[in-house]
């Protein structure tokens, strides 16, 4: 039966809220989560780009930038290891040491957390030092003793000892420094407390709480740099990342900076912008419908045909969550034509873009019938679906049959005979023994659903799908069990019915095949022998 209120009355294993899925299974904490946008922390292996430095300081700052490999090179720099720190320790604890000493100091402690492999940040931890780093950021007066010391915070809070630099009271005088006349110091600080976002969604919500928002907005309207734009931009989309999500009402005041950096030509910038607004539009219809008033979405649809893959994907994200909310946020997406650019993200290289894409054709397709009829237009596309629900990988296979499974049970019966003649029986037929229970049972109810619709029996048939959903009569689950033997019972049982009725009986040279009363009240018994009774001795 084909569904006319597909929200309202979705059948048994495919129910309103599935049909639009929205990506729950991104869901994970956040700690060292590898990702194709990249780490939710980075270390400062080398310095910011020379910005707003005094010149009397800028000869400094070269320096510093210079020496992060830990190596003596040229330069002759000294490599600092754990066997250092009794004679930097002390410079740094006493107050009567001078500003050069100090700055020595704290360099040797930055260039040993520095280093590529194991820095020794327990130890550094271990002897006290971090508190010293935390009150050299009160330092006005000494502005390349700030860089160096967040230089330093940041290095730990890229590890798995993050937590230590909010315990430790870092995060005002970092929020503060966002707002340092010197652009390096406000880029360190941002770099700082995007890694101590990046780490967990309370540190996450302890940054946002301390005020690092408006700061930070200020730097990416206004950035002195580059490398500041970058960074910035960075830290902002760890500060909308993660879930539970963070209050709109503090996040969403990104957004307009946001839109406007995808308008921008600071391409690392734009894709970190993209990941931010994926991060914004994932949830509710209130926080898409937040980003699409920002008007990013024909920007977001241009993107899809970007050859940079690392854009293409994070746009193809934040586009998806919006095609999972209402029917009119759905629209909005479709009238930009995103579309058009299905047939070449069908065809990506990259697994993921092709995954995301059928999982945004899925949530079209669990649209309105105007909506699954646009989809519909274009058959080649289509029949790449379909094709991928035969032949691709897995996670392609399974997000490529979702879109068949929403059109087949929520579309109106013209949309599913033009699945039929696209092949999508035999897609579905052959994705049944799979070893997700899930897409066994939306491939089952599209099923179903063809089957409702016209006589497609034979096409199951010859796609091996009677065998297949009789195997099913054994599965291990129950709702799969119970929708298998449904699917026999309506549309293949009437042969087994008929074969009961006539079960034969012998009694001497005679045979009676019990014929049903419905049948004995439309056949005359041959003159002289019983009904239902045929003699075949004579």
């Amino acid at each position: 039966m084909v569904l006319e209120s597909r929200k309202a009355s979705f059948k048994k294993g495919i129910d309103s809220t599935e049909s639009r899925r929205r990506r729950d299974d991104t869901r994970l904490t956040l700690r060292k989560n590898k990702r194709e946008e990249g780490l939710a922390k980075r270390r400062a292996m080398g310095a910011a780009t020379v910005g707003a430095i005094p010149s009397n300081s800028t000869e400094q700052l070269i320096s510093a930038e210079n020496d992060s490999t830990p190596v003596v090179g040229v330069s002759g720099k000294k490599v600092f290891t754990v066997a250092d720190i009794p004679s930097l320790l002390p410079v740094l604890t006493n107050q009567a040491s001078d500003n050069d000493s100090l700055l020595e100091a704290v360099k040797g402690f930055r260039r040993m957390l520095s280093v590529e492999t194991n820095p020794p940040v327990k130890e550094v931890l271990d002897c006290g030092a971090m508190t010293y780093f935390i009150k050299l950021l009160e330092r006005t007066d000494f502005e390349m003793i700030q860089f160096e010391a967040a230089w330093a915070l940041t290095n730990i809070a890229s590890t798995e000892h993050t937590a230590t630099v909010a315990e430790a009271g870092a995060i005002p005088s970092l929020v503060q420094l966002l707002r340092s006349p010197n652009a390096d110091v406000r880029e360190q600080s941002a770099w700082c407390l995007g890694n101590v976002a990046g780490d967990s969604t309370a540190l996450r919500d302890f940054v946002l709480s301390a005020g690092a928002m408006e700061p930070l907005l200020l730097n990416v309207a206004q950035p002195a740099s580059d490398s500041l734009l970058l960074n910035a931009v960075w830290t902002l989309s760890n500060f909308c990342r993660g879930k539970p999500q963070p209050d709109l009402s503090v996040v969403g005041q990104a957004i307009p900076a946001l839109a406007g950096i995808l308008q921008g030509e600071n391409r690392n910038a734009m894709m970190d912008a993209c990941w931010a607004l994926s991060y914004l539009s994932d949830g509710s219809d209130d926080r898409i419908q937040a980003v699409i008033n920002a008007g990013v979405v024909p920007r977001l649809v241009s993107l899809l045909s970007d050859a940079n893959s690392s854009i293409v994907t994070p746009a193809l994200r934040t586009l998806g969550n919006m095609v999972s909310g209402s029917d009119t946020q759905t629209q909005a997406v479709l009238d930009a034509g995103v579309l058009q650019h299905v047939g070449s993200l069908l065809a990506h290289n990259k697994k993921n873009v092709r995954k995301e894409t059928c999982w945004l054709l899925s949530n079209i397709a669990a649209g309105t019938h105007g909506q699954i009829g646009t989809l519909l237009e274009s058959r080649q596309d289509m029949s790449s679906v379909i094709n991928a629900v035969r032949t691709e990988v897995w996670d392609v296979r399974k997000e490529a049959a979702w879109v068949v499974c929403n059109i087949a049970t929520g579309g109106a019966e013209y949309h599913v005979k033009c699945l039929v003649d696209l092949g999508a029986i035999v897609a579905l037929c052959e994705i049944l023994d799979v070893a997700d229970a899930k897409i066994t049972l939306v491939a089952l109810d599209a099923i179903k659903s063809i089957l409702k619709v016209g006589d497609y029996t034979s096409f199951v048939d010859e796609a091996g799908g009677i065998e297949a959903i009789e195997s099913l009569q054994h599965h291990e689950n129950e709702e799969v069990y119970e929708k298998a033997v449904e699917i026999i019972e309506e549309f293949f049982g009437a042969d087994d019915d008929i074969a009961d009725e006539l079960v034969p009986e012998a009694s001497e040279n005679t045979y009676s095949f019990g014929v049903s009363d419905k049948m004995a009240n439309n056949v005359e018994a041959p003159q002289g022998q019983p009904l239902g009774m045929f003699n075949f001795s004579s």
